[in-house]
């Protein structure tokens, strides 16, 4: 079993950094980035700017080589600002770790540079409107034809849809479920239409929305991963992904804490400050309990990646991190928009807007339903 871990000093140092960024930079901008609803273009430059759209690939393709375990500790400080600048960070890292992992160096070589220095941008399109929870229902095809596939069909709930220039799509190539599924890397001027951009209770800076593909022609060479590896592809993919989600989601409830707390120290009722109730304070150590065990599950899943999952308890992991963590995001939040009373019901705070930005961590990349599922079906074998 791997041990729980102890963040370095120099990873203290790094957080601290990323935070007082995150308070400059992304913080000041998150409301009007909520009430815009638009893709806050001036946040990802300023990620641009600290080099972190490159902060977790391999230096031999431009990026900084950082650990999960640093992926973690930058999308917790980010989304403890901005959920949604978080998903800017962090929803080009999906897409690229399927080529990471399964695409050839021609691939890696050619793309992984241009998402490291933030020239572009990657969505992964997993997701149908009938095959959410049930990958392997998918219907969007690919057909060969010569040293090409043509794809036809439509995927949904895409993150970043309209802004990513690269998509990872995961097509049917035989009528077999879990064998007759392939990944592949398409670029957006190959034909990828935005059909529509959802209107959402949360995280409204990052767009999402249904993508098309008609007849779009993508060269063999854009295959990642052998034909009919796309199952296996897709599931290992979210394996290394969700724990991140988790930390999202202990960012999230962070920062509304965090907010909740300063409110409680200076409002005074019955001329003391709030902070100073006794049921306050015991919820509030309530959430700071939560939130830092959310937190260790999350590094310890990040810790088991980074090791390369010698003993095969990632999936399990990484669901549990995930789950528990946009739980506690949730009740958190919940309790953080109770704190202020009627203020926290407003937009005139952030609370508020946390608490819509948390839900999503309970849903996407696999909702906490399927996380039990995982969980059950691992600890009763």
């Amino acid at each position: 079993m791997t041990q729980s871990i102890t963040l370095t000093d120099e990873q203290r140092e790094f957080r601290s950094v990323v935070r007082q960024f995150c308070r400059d930079k992304i913080a000041p901008q998150a409301a009007e980035t909520d009430r815009n609803g638009t893709y806050n273009w001036q946040a990802f430059e300023a990620l641009q700017s600290m080099e972190l759209t490159g902060l977790s690939y391999p230096v031999e393709y431009g990026g900084a080589g950082a650990s999960l375990v640093d992926q973690a500790i930058v999308a917790e400080e980010i989304a403890a600002a901005c959920a949604a600048t978080s998903l800017m960070f962090l929803i080009s890292k999906l897409a690229m770790l399927p080529v990471l992992n399964f695409g050839s160096e021609e691939l890696k070589s050619t793309y992984i540079p241009r998402i490291c220095s933030g020239e572009s941008q990657g969505s992964y399109a997993l997701s149908e409107a009938d095959a959410g929870s049930d990958v392997a229902s998918m219907t969007t095809k690919a057909q060969a034809d010569g040293d090409s596939w043509i794809l036809n069909g439509s995927k949904c709930w895409i993150t970043n849809a309209g802004i990513s220039d690269l998509y990872t799509v995961f097509a049917r190539t035989s009528p077999d479920r879990h064998t007759g599924l392939t990944a592949f890397l398409v670029k957006a001027e190959w034909g990828v239409q935005v059909d529509k951009l959802e209107h959402k209770l949360g995280i409204k800076g990052s767009p999402t929305g249904v993508i098309r593909f008609n007849d779009v022609r993508v060269p063999d060479s854009h295959r990642i991963g052998a034909i009919g590896q796309g199952f296996a592809v897709a599931m290992h993919t979210l394996d290394r992904s969700r724990p991140t989600i988790g930390a999202q989601a202990v960012g999230i409830a962070q920062g509304a804490l965090d907010f909740a707390i300063g409110y409680l120290k200076e409002r005074r009722t019955f001329g003391r400050p709030l902070a100073d109730n006794q049921g306050l304070q015991w919820m509030v150590a309530d959430c700071a309990m939560r939130i830092e065990a959310a937190r260790h599950m999350v590094h310890r899943a990040c810790a088991i990646a980074d090791e390369g999952d010698p003993h095969g308890e990632l999936s399990v992991a990484g669901a549990m991190a995930k789950c528990f963590a946009s739980d506690v995001a949730m009740q958190v939040t919940t309790d953080a928009v109770q704190f202020l009373g009627g203020y926290g019901y407003t937009n005139e705070f952030p609370v508020e807007r946390m608490m819509r930005d948390a839900k999503i961590t309970q849903i996407y990349e696999g909702t906490n339903q399927i996380q039990r599922m995982v969980i059950a079906k691992h600890t009763l074998r």
